[in-house]
C-alpha cells in the first residue's frame, strides 16, 4: 500500500494552508539552519548522514514542547504510550517498541550524560536549548539501548551575563504552571544557570465511580548547572537535578463482560468485547490509587583540549524512588467487580469464613520500585580539520535495581502502600485483623554491570564523498536475587522459587555501523548505512515461568536490529525548502510483547523471535512567505512476525505496537504589528495509523493475539497569541478537536488518551 493511500491528509492539509492554522515565526527569509551533534561531532543537519529531526528553543516555544509527549508527536515514526503510572511509558521509533518495563529501543542523552533508567524519561522539559530525534539504530556510539534510535537533549546553558525567564500559565484542569530560571556569572571562571519548574492541575479524565477526576497531576523539579573554564583548554559542567511527580495510577478500563451479563458489569452489550478502539467504558476504579515518582541525579563533565583533539570525562549518579498503589484487576467497583461477582459461585460455603472473605472480595495492589545508577563514560575526540577524523571511548555503568509488586484484599478502607516488606507474613489464609491484608507478593533485586569500548572514524576521500565506521562491543551482567519472604512463596512456585535464590545471566553484542556519504552540491546529500543495533536482554519476576504460559519465562532475551538505510537530504529555493526523505529495512531477533498474569498481578515481557519492518519516511519543511512556514511529515511502515518457537501461531501476523504511518502537518504564521508586537498562530496536527497489540492478559485461552488493531486517530493542537521582543501571550488547546481514543490495548486492558484541554501562558525574558 503506497503512502499516500495509506495517510488521510487531504483534509487537514486544506485546513493547515489557512492562515488561521498557523503558528509562531520570526520574520525570516530562509529556513534556520540547524547544529547538531548527532555524530558527537557539531555539524549542520542538512550535513549530517543520518534521519534527524530537530526542535531548536525557538521551535521548542512556538510548538509549547513540554514533555517528551509533545515532541515525539512532532517527529514522524515515533510514538509514546503513557500508561499505568508517572515512571511507565514506552516508545515505539521504526517499529522496534519498549512494551512494558524494559530498557528503552533509544538512548536518551542529557548535557552529554546518558540516561540510565527508563522510568527518568517522562519528566517535564523545561529550559531547554535543543532536542534531536535520531532515527535508526545508533548504538555504536550511543550504546546498547540504542537499537532504533537517540534522542539527545540539551538544557540552556550557563551564559556570560545576568538573564531570567519567567512563566506563569493556567489551564482547564483546572490548573496552573510557574517556571522560571536565572543564570550569569560567578566570576571569570564560574557561571550558573537554576531553573525551576511547578505543574499542578485536578486533571481531565473522569472516574464516574468517584465522581472526580481521575488523573491530577503534581510535578515539582528543579536544576542546577555551573560552568567552569580556567582557560581555553578546560571546561567543567557540573548538573545537578531534582524531579517529584504525585499523582494518580492503575485507572485502567476493561471493556470485556467475560461472559458475564453486561448489565452487571457494566458494559454495553451492543459493543464488541475487547474492541482496542472502543472508548464508551467509562474509568470507574473505587480506589483512585497513587503514583509518586521522586529522582535525584548529579553530572559532572570534564572536556580538556590537547594539540590534536578533546579528552572528555562523564560521572554521573542517580536515583529513583517509585511508589504506585490503586485498584487491580479487573477495575471494577464492587459489586460489579469480576472475584465479587463469580467468587460465590467458584467457592464452597464450606470454607473457613475468612478464606471465603478473602476469595470472594475486591482486590486492590501496591508496587515499589528503588532504582539506583552510577556510570562513567570516557573519550577522546580528534580534531575535525584534515581529511581523517577519529574517537574512541569507554562506558561502565552499575545499576542497583528494587521491586515489589502484591495485591491486597480491598476492605473498603483504602489502598496502603507497601515497600520492602509486606503488610503481613502470615500468608494464606489472609490475616483479616490487619486492614488490606496482603494476598500475594513477589519481590526481586538486581545487581546490574555493563561495560562497553566504542570507537569511530571517518575519512574524507574528497570534498564530496566520505565514509565513517563505527564500532561497539557491550556487555551487560545482570543478577537477580528472590527477596519474597518466604511466607509470601505460593506453593505451586515452591520447588523454584527459594528466597535469596539468585540468577545470573550476561548479554552481550558487537555493533558496528558503516555510513557512506556523497554530498554533490552544498544544498543535496546523500547517504547510506548498514548497521546493527543491541538491547540487552533481563529478567522477569522471578517464579512466573512456572506458570506453564507460552512465551512467559524467567527471562527475555536480548534484541538484535540489523538495518540498511538510503537517504536524501536537500535544500531548495534559497534555502526557503528542506526536503528530506529515507527508505529503511530491518530485521529484528526478540520484538517485544507485554503479558499479564492475574494470579500473581505481575507484568512480565515475551520476546519474539524473528520480526521485519521495511518503511519509509518523508519530510517537508517550507518558508511560504517571510512570516509563513508549513511542514509535513509522512511515515509508513509495514511489519511482520516471521516466526517465533513457542508461539507460532502468530508468523505472518503484525508486529505488536508498530503503526502502520504517522503523519504530520503543520504551519506557522505571525502578523506584524504596531510597537513590535506580532499576532501568532500555530496549528499541528498529526495522526497515527492502525496500531495492533499482544496478548496482555494470558489467563485467556487460546491467546487473544491480534484480534483487532486500535483503529486510526488524530490529534489537532492549537496555539494563538500575542508576542514582543522580550515576551509572549499565549492561548493554547491539546486535542482541540477532542478526539476519543485509546492510548494503550492490552487485552483486556485500555488506557484512555487525554481529552480536549486549553490553557493560557504568559511568557517574560528579562
Amino acid at each position: 500500500m503506497s503512502v499516500l493511500k495509506r495517510v488521510p491528509v487531504a483534509g487537514p492539509l486544506l485546513l493547515a494552508l489557512s492562515p488561521l492554522a498557523a503558528g509562531v515565526a520570526l520574520a525570516q527569509e530562509q529556513l534556520e539552519e540547524i547544529v547538531v551533534t548527532a555524530r558527537m561531532r557539531s555539524e549542520s543537519s542538512i550535513e549530517a548522514p543520518a534521519a534527524i529531526k530537530a526542535f531548536t528553543a525557538a521551535e521548542i516555544d512556538s510548538a509549547g514542547i513540554e514533555t517528551p509527549h509533545d515532541y515525539i508527536r512532532l517527529t514522524p515514526n515515533m510514538t509514546v504510550v503513557q500508561t499505568q503510572n508517572p515512571g511507565n511509558s514506552f516508545i515505539t521509533i521504526r517499529g522496534v517498541s519498549q512494551a512494558r518495563n524494559s530498557d528503552m529501543p533509544v538512548a536518551v542523552v542529557v548535557d552529554g550524560v546518558l540516561m540510565t533508567n527508563p522510568a527518568q524519561f517522562n519528566q517535564e522539559l523545561f529550559d531547554i536549548q535543543q532536542i534531536e530525534v535520531l532515527k535508526g539504530p545508533q548504538g555504536a556510539l550511543y550504546g546498547r539501548n540504542a537499537i532504533g534510535g537517540a534522542v539527545n537533549i540539551v538544557t540552556k546553558p550557563a551564559s556570560d551575563e545576568f538573564e531570567a525567564r519567567l512563566r506563569v500559565g493556567a489551564d482547564s484542569g483546572p490548573g496552573y504552571e510557574l517556571q522560571g530560571a536565572v543564570s550569569g556569572p560567578l566570576s571569570d571562571s564560574w557561571k550558573y544557570r537554576a531553573s525551576l519548574s511547578y505543574n499542578d492541575t485536578d486533571g481531565y479524565l473522569e472516574n464516574t465511580f468517584l465522581n472526580t477526576e481521575a488523573d491530577p497531576y503534581q510535578d515539582t523539579s528543579a536544576r542546577v548547572r555551573f560552568t567552569y573554564e580556567p582557560s581555553d583548554n578546560v571546561s567543567g559542567d557540573f548538573r545537578v537535578n531534582y524531579s517529584k511527580i504525585d499523582t494518580t495510577a492503575l485507572y485502567f478500563v476493561i471493556n470485556n463482560d467475560y461472559g458475564l451479563p453486561p448489565s452487571l458489569v457494566g458494559v454495553d452489550p451492543a459493543t464488541p468485547a475487547n474492541d482496542p478502539s472502543d472508548t464508551s467504558v467509562p474509568i470507574r476504579v473505587n480506589n483512585p490509587g497513587e503514583g509518586i515518582k521522586e529522582m535525584k541525579g548529579f553530572s559532572m563533565k570534564w572536556d580538556v583540549k590537547g594539540d590534536n583533539g578533546t579528552f572528555t570525562s562523564i560521572t554521573a549518579y542517580d536515583d529513583l524512588d517509585e511508589i504506585l498503589t490503586g485498584d487491580a484487576f479487573d477495575f471494577r467497583p464492587p459489586p460489579q467487580s469480576f472475584n465479587v461477582l463469580i467468587g460465590p459461585f467458584l467457592y464452597p460455603p464450606t470454607f473457613p469464613a475468612n478464606v471465603l472473605q478473602g476469595l470472594t472480595t475486591d482486590w486492590n495492589q501496591s508496587q515499589f520500585l528503588e532504582v539506583e545508577t552510577y556510570s562513567q563514560e570516557f573519550r577522546y575526540t580528534s580534531d575535525e580539520d584534515g581529511k581523517f577524523r577519529w574517537l574512541a571511548g569507554a562506558y561502565l555503568l552499575g545499576t542497583d535495581r528494587f521491586i515489589g509488586t502484591g495485591n491486597m484484599v480491598d476492605d473498603g478502607t483504602g489502598v496502603n502502600r507497601v515497600f520492602r516488606t509486606p503488610r503481613s507474613n502470615t500468608g494464606f489464609p489472609f490475616d483479616f485483623s490487619i486492614s488490606n491484608p496482603q494476598a500475594t507478593y513477589l519481590s526481586d533485586s538486581q545487581d546490574n554491570f555493563a561495560w562497553a569500548v566504542f570507537g569511530s572514524a571517518s575519512y574524507a576521500f574528497s570534498d564530496q564523498w566520505d565514509a565513517t565506521f563505527s564500532l561497539r562491543y557491550d556487555e551487560d551482567t545482570r543478577e537477580q536475587t528472590t527477596e519474597t519472604p518466604p511466607g509470601f512463596i505460593p506453593f505451586a512456585l515452591a520447588a523454584d522459587l527459594v528466597t535469596g535464590q539468585k540468577r545470573e545471566e550476561t548479554w552481550d553484542a558487537t555493533q558496528p555501523k558503516l555510513t557512506l556519504r556523497w554530498r554533490p552540491s552544498d544544498n543535496v546529500t546523500l547517504y547510506g548505512d548498514i548497521s546493527r543495533g543491541f538491547r540487552s536482554g533481563g529478567f522477569n519476576q522471578s517464579g512466573v515461568a512456572l506458570a506453564g504460559v507460552a512465551g512467559v519465562k524467567n527471562t527475555f532475551d536480548k534484541q538484535i536490529a540489523d538495518t540498511i538505510e538510503f537517504g536524501i537530504k536537500t535544500q531548495l529555493a534559497n534555502n526557503r525548502v528542506n526536503l528530506n526523505a529515507a527508505i529503511y529495512d530491518t530485521d529484528l531477533d526478540g520484538a517485544y510483547y507485554f503479558i499479564f498474569l492475574v494470579e500473581s498481578s505481575t507484568q512480565n515481557l515475551g520476546s519474539i523471535d524473528k520480526v521485519h519492518y521495511s518503511g519509509v519516511e518523508f519530510e517537508l519543511n517550507a518558508l511560504l512567505t517571510d512570516n509563513l512556514s508549513f511542514n509535513l511529515g509522512l511515515a509508513s511502515m509495514d511489519s511482520e512476525i516471521d516466526g517465533d518457537a513457542e508461539i507460532p501461531h502468530v508468523a505472518g501476523q503484525e508486529v505488536p505496537l508498530a503503526p502502520e504511518y504517522t503523519a504530520n502537518v503543520g504551519m506557522n504564521w505571525t502578523k506584524p504589528l504596531n510597537g513590535g508586537r506580532s499576532f501568532v498562530v500555530r496549528g499541528d496536527w498529526r495522526a497515527v495509523g492502525e496500531t495492533w497489540w499482544g496478548p496482555g492478559d494470558v489467563s485467556v485461552a487460546p491467546l487473544p493475539w491480534n484480534q483487532l488493531p486500535r483503529d486510526p486517530y488524530s490529534l489537532l493542537d492549537v496555539r494563538v497569541g500575542m508576542q514582543g521582543e522580550d515576551w509572549s501571550v499565549m492561548l493554547w488547546s491539546k486535542n482541540a478537536l477532542d478526539e476519543e481514543y485509546n492510548e494503550e490495548f492490552s487485552y483486556p486492558f485500555v488506557w484512555k488518551g487525554e481529552p480536549m484541554r486549553w490553557g493560557i501562558q504568559y511568557t517574560k525574558d528579562f
